[in-house]
């Protein structure tokens, strides 16, 4: 097992606790209506990086065949039994860069906040591994983690700080603060927590990398999360939300 695959294990038991979750009623995210536009039982799709498996039930009702694909077998394990009872899934242990048993026979890929590889060098290899997995005309959906997002919360705190009479240096301390700025290098989109390594995107950074693995008509869009999972910025609920990045691009 790899260092990361191990601490992502060791953090599968708190996921919900230590992680944005995209699927809450108020988050307005497109993923499921597209992947409904997109289902047949005819299809086989891939959850990519499946985590502790939120997305797996509703693959597999849209789905003929559902393949989950993770590199820790903590996320695997409790993926294994929330889908316990569906028959119609597949669980692989693997890394993203290496989907060899799959080239070919993806219809639907998905990867959910599980594109986050810190080495740009492994996030080409995964997405180039991703680009071989699906069938000719195939789609690749997914979620990405914004830095950008994390610099439009930084400017709500700092205003936040400021209109409650904080000297500049001060709001802009409790705004580094609330941020979580120590845990992120903002030059090349790096996030580290408690051994976690993690990569986080800018948008024009998804079309770049998507079109040099060979995908095609890419689209963008936010997903816009919940203020309710930021906990020192619940009173920031008359501003619009931070966001994740969506997209959706074809073989």
């Amino acid at each position: 097992m790899t260092d990361q695959a191990k601490h992502w294990s060791e953090a599968a038991e708190g996921y919900e606790e230590a992680f944005i979750d995209p699927y809450l009623p108020d988050v307005r995210n497109p993923l499921r209506p597209a992947l409904t536009a997109l289902a047949a039982k005819t299809k086989t799709a891939a959850d990519l990086g499946c985590g502790i498996g939120p997305l797996l039930p509703f693959l597999a009702e849209q789905f003929g065949r559902v393949v989950a694909v993770d590199f820790a077998e903590g996320m695997l394990a409790r993926a294994r039994e929330r889908c316990r009872g569906l028959t119609n899934i597949e669980f692989q242990p693997g890394e993203l860069t290496d989907l060899t048993q799959l080239a070919d026979r993806v219809d639907v890929a998905v990867a959910v906040n599980s594109l986050v590889l810190p080495d740009t060098g492994a996030l080409d290899a995964a997405l180039s591994a991703v680009h071989a997995t699906l069938r000719p005309g195939g789609h690749f959906l997914g979620i990405v983690p914004a830095i950008d997002a994390v610099h439009y919360f930084t400017m709500l705190l700092l205003d936040r700080a400021k209109r409650a009479g904080m000297p500049d240096s001060k709001a802009r301390q409790n705004a580094a603060h609330h941020a979580e700025h120590e845990y992120y290098d903002f030059a090349f989109g790096d996030f580290r927590y408690q051994g976690l390594q993690q990569h986080f995107w800018q948008p024009f950074e998804v079309r770049y990398r998507l079109r040099r693995a060979g995908f095609h008509r890419i689209r963008l869009s936010k997903v816009h999360l919940s203020w309710q999972q930021f906990g020192c910025a619940r009173d920031l609920g008359d501003e619009p939300p931070p966001w994740d990045w969506y997209f959706h691009a074809e073989r």
